[in-house]
């Protein structure tokens, strides 16, 4: 299964310390569930890196003008995909927002991978 993760954020060395200054500042607030999720303000969280670095799913991680570029598609942000022969939702916005940490939102990854395999889809 392949899965394309698309952060809430755009690309960019100059992006990427607003978005962090942001994260320290006003957390709350963060724009990307997601990012929020898998990073804290400075690097990724640990059990995110173990996830990644276990899982047998193929996984790309985009910002979202990198997605728009390279799909020619939109959505609403984060969002996870499945890539098939086509995009297929895996987890909307809404899905994301309401995982409440990173374990959380492993463990509903590999329900829905294993879901998706019993089911048929690649």
């Amino acid at each position: 299964m392949h899965l394309i993760f698309v952060y809430n954020a755009n690309s960019g060395k100059l992006n990427t310390l607003f978005d962090i200054a942001h994260k320290i500042i006003q957390p709350s607030s963060y724009a990307c569930d997601l990012c929020s999720l898998t990073h804290g303000a400075l690097s990724e969280k640990q059990a995110w890196k173990d996830f990644r670095d276990r899982t047998a799913l193929s996984i790309d991680f985009l910002h979202k003008d990198e997605f728009e570029q390279q799909y020619n598609a939109s959505y609403d942000y984060p969002v996870i995909l499945e890539h098939v022969d086509e995009l297929k939702l895996f987890m909307s916005a809404e899905d994301i927002g309401t995982v409440t940490d990173v374990d959380n939102l492993i463990s509903r990854i590999e329900k829905q991978a294993e879901q998706a395999t019993n089911r048929g889809d690649k």
